[in-house]
């Protein structure tokens, strides 16, 4: 397989063993992870829980990642086709509200052949760090009921310094254009979970309310209220090596996050804020290859 499924568009040969991208990835999906999660927005995790599938690589180079582990490190277990649906269906019997998978960019052609033909009985949940070419959206029109993605930045200086990846505003704001164009608005079941909608994610990085607050903006010029739905993240934690950003190497201060969630309610965007409680590293889930 010669791979151009992220922004990236690197052509490199991925076999059913190893893989020469940007991602590092095979051909086959590699796990780190498959259970309930319960620390998703409240329309996903509900009462039971999400069932997260996390892939492991990334197109993204963020210096922040929390999930270095599967994300830069490549640990996880290669699992063949049949075994990711034995592995959807074990979420679906433990009460999964949807089936969240996690990191999926450089995986959806997998994600295309697992739903082509197959209809889970519950959503299917796309969550992204937003990242995503619109032509490999495509390939998910109708199999995907709800994108998560991040918008991580509107800057491009920004995002070539914290993720390596210059042209991220751009790709991101077109790929959610794509996602909401799919879905349409945001719906919700009689116990007022999402069954089909966009959630767009921001986490708040030290320093960078100014970032938030353009995120903000394009979301209240964008998209028409009651379309997409906002979540304001506070879970910044610092992890790894951050010699070289420096300024990133803190914690949120009370008054970010507070400003942050001020313009927020100012715009009047629907959605969701954290608790700066939500910052601690036993939010991070354990990749220990549970459920794969």
């Amino acid at each position: 397989m010669i791979c151009t499924l992220c922004p990236r568009n690197c052509g490199a040969e991925r076999t059913d063993t190893t893989g020469t991208g940007y991602c590092r990835m095979p051909v086959l999906p590699v796990l780190a992870r498959a259970a309930l999660h319960h620390w998703e927005e409240p329309p996903i995790s509900g009462t039971r829980g999400s069932g997260t599938i996390f892939f492991s690589g990334c197109s993204l180079g963020c210096v922040f990642c929390q999930n270095e582990k599967i994300s830069r490190q490549g640990f996880g277990r290669a699992v063949t086709l049949d075994r990711l649906r034995e592995i959807c269906g074990a979420l679906i019997a433990q009460g999964a509200h949807n089936l969240n998978f996690v990191n999926p960019t450089h995986y959806t052609h997998i994600l295309t052949a697992l739903l082509e033909g197959w209809r889970p009985p519950v959503p299917v949940v796309f969550n992204t760090g937003g990242y995503d070419r619109v032509d490999t959206l495509k390939m998910l029109e109708g199999k995907v009921d709800v994108y998560l993605p991040d918008l991580k930045y509107l800057d491009g200086d920004t995002a070539r310094r914290y993720s390596k990846a210059f042209n991220y505003p751009e790709i991101a704001t077109a790929a959610i254009r794509e996602m909401v164009r799919q879905t349409g608005p945001c719906r919700f079941d009689e116990n007022g979970l999402l069954y089909r909608g966009t959630i767009i994610r921001h986490l708040i990085l030290p320093g960078q309310v100014n970032q938030a607050k353009a995120v903000m903006d394009w979301m209240a010029q964008e998209f028409a209220p009651g379309t997409v739905l906002f979540s304001l993240m506070s879970q910044y934690t610092p992890w790894g090596d951050l010699s070289a950003c420096p300024e990133l190497d803190r914690r949120l201060r009370p008054g970010e996050m507070r400003t942050a969630q001020a313009y927020m309610e100012n715009l009047g965007l629907a959605g969701f804020t954290q608790e700066r409680t939500s910052a601690r590293e036993e939010y991070t889930p354990p990749f220990d290859l549970t459920g794969v």
